[in-house]
């Protein structure tokens, strides 16, 4: 149990992630715009939002839609300007929304003035700033690593003379965090922004900026014979030394909160990263988002998971940070496909498994980060060719599935299945011609569904997913338990309903979800004297659930 009064900001809010590049265009270009999120504050002041991260939009040649980073001073001018992101920090503060910006810090743009200049020789004033290697003895690549993006994590330069290492694509070289002037550069470029005033940082891909001290091969686990450069790099034991170097030089003192993106760790370990004793404030971990796709996240590969499994690690990370951290709860983000696809293996309607979802996600412990969409109940898009894609990611794991043998059609479902893509079709305001989202052609093309399924019908819906996930927003913000309570599991082994009971002092809530299409039986006695906060369906009976119904009680 928390001490309410104790509580930083960040823990008594709802947070929220935006794509810029799909949430508005206010310039008629098919890309959103910083103006645009602007514009739509006032609909994220309504479903709770007290932060909001933003993904990248720095000066960028956009190879992975801002991921690589060209400058981290100026914004690109496809988003719009400085003033704009000036006056997007300065409006929502005064709407009581502070903005988060992604700091990419593991790798640049290849286009980056760093890299230009390291490139250039073996000698010059940023030569080290990079991981550059010799050639084998018969030119090829010094490991056998596999990019995360598909293909080898090395790429040749001619003008050096030597490869370079990129943990994902071929034109975002890794930065040498070894390099104390790396460093420096970083941290200026993250205090420079927390000087404008923005309220955090989410720390994109923190666990692979530590490389081992001997570059090694290791054992080939598919076709192309590579090696993955996650299994060779992420968490290398000294990598907490430079993360909390960062804390030192950029979190102490200030009232931000920082959350790192650290794929690869452990529940057992969170308490080394977040904390008093750790880095982050928060971290976003991603054992939940595997079980349904699979540690090595190979799409083409069936993973095959019961609910117990997504339990399981949901648990194990609220257990994680019960005494030492705090737990930001997350369903969807710009990597991940719908949830309301990926955390169900039952047929039904979309509404009432994004209702599911959000109870969960809105009644746990932590600070639920809401991604644009979800609370609509987006599903995945119906992508019909391959070339339909935008994602970088996504084509590479469409060849990697063709060089393991699969057919155009298998390695296309495996795409539609899992590609990034699917959470980053445009933004759905209303039933006009490409959603509301823009006056020209959008940049990825607008969701099917998008004259049933937009912001403005499902505000005029009482019943809609929007109306529950303000109703939720409510009902967390209103409550002290939901803020502060102790999380306890219930019903753990069940392999149809999650369940869980928060308790702060006499005051008790219980959360049950059906994530499956069969009507459930459950021990009345967990909510007896309790009454009815929220329900899914509207009304519900003690004992019992619907197929996908949610309920919570207090």
């Amino acid at each position: 149990m928390a001490d309410l009064n104790d509580m930083a900001w960040w823990q008594r809010t709802i947070a929220c992630e935006v794509y810029p590049k799909s949430f508005l265009d206010m310039a008629g270009q098919g890309t959103g715009t910083i103006a645009g999120i602007t514009a739509k504050l006032d609909y994220l002041q309504k479903l709770g939002i007290g932060a909001m991260w933003i993904t990248p939009c720095y000066k960028s040649p956009m190879v992975d839609n801002g991921y690589d980073v060209q400058d981290y001073y100026a914004i690109d001018p496809s988003f719009g300007t400085m003033a704009d992101m000036d006056e997007l920090i300065a409006c929502g503060k005064k709407r009581g929304i502070r903005i988060v910006m992604d700091l990419v810090f593991n790798h640049t743009s290849e286009e980056c003035s760093w890299f230009v200049e390291s490139k250039t020789s073996r000698d010059n004033s940023k030569a080290d700033w990079y991981i550059w290697r010799d050639a084998r003895e018969d030119g090829s690549a010094p490991t056998n690593w596999r990019s995360i993006f598909g293909g080898s994590a090395w790429e040749w330069c001619e003008e050096r003379g030597q490869y370079y290492l990129h943990t994902f694509a071929k034109q975002q070289p890794d930065l040498n965090w070894e390099c104390p002037e790396v460093r420096k550069a970083l941290f200026d470029i993250a205090n420079w922004w927390a000087d404008k005033g923005v309220g955090g940082f989410r720390i994109d891909a923190i666990t692979y900026i530590k490389k081992p001290p001997v570059f090694e091969d290791g054992p080939a686990d598919g076709e192309d014979g590579l090696y993955p450069v996650h299994a060779a790099t992420a968490n290398t034991p000294g990598i907490l030394d430079f993360l909390h170097e960062f804390k030192t030089a950029v979190r102490d003192g200030r009232d931000i909160f920082m959350v790192g993106e650290a794929n690869g760790v452990a529940a057992e370990e969170l308490d080394k990263w977040v904390g008093e004793n750790g880095v982050f404030d928060m971290l976003f971990e991603f054992s939940h988002t595997h079980v349904p796709m699979g540690a090595a996240e190979i799409w083409c590969r069936p993973v095959t998971w019961k609910l117990t499994d997504l339990k399981r690690a949901l648990a194990a990370s609220q257990a994680a940070t019960v005494s030492n951290g705090w737990y930001p709860a997350f369903f969807e983000n710009h990597d991940q496909p719908r949830s309301t696809v990926n955390f169900f293996r039952c047929e039904g309607p979309l509404a009432e498994k994004a209702k599911v979802l959000g109870v969960v996600l809105l009644t746990t412990r932590g600070t639920p980060f809401i991604y644009q969409g979800e609370e609509l109940g987006y599903g995945n898009a119906e992508w019909k060719s391959i070339d339909e894609f935008d994602d970088v990611q996504t084509k590479a794991q469409f060849d990697f599935a063709k060089g393991e043998g699969l057919s155009d059609a298998e390695a296309l479902a495996a795409c539609v299945r899992f590609s990034r893509d699917n959470a980053r079709t445009p933004m759905q305001w209303d039933a006009s011609e490409a959603a509301g989202f823009s006056t020209a052609k959008p940049w990825l093309p607008v969701h099917d569904d998008y004259v049933t399924c937009n912001v403005a019908a499902q505000e005029a819906d009482p019943d809609s997913v929007l109306a529950w996930y303000r109703s939720l927003a409510k009902l967390r913000l209103g409550n002290d338990v939901f803020l502060a309570g102790d999380w306890h599991e219930l019903m753990a082994d069940d392999e149809q309903v999650m369940a869980f009971e928060r308790t702060l002092g006499d005051v008790r809530a219980v959360t049950l979800a059906n994530f499956s299409d069969e009507p459930v039986t459950y021990d009345a006695d967990l909510v007896e004297g309790l009454e009815l906060l929220a329900g899914s369906m509207g009304d519900a009976t003690t004992g019992e659930l619907r197929p996908l119904e949610a309920v919570v009680w207090g």
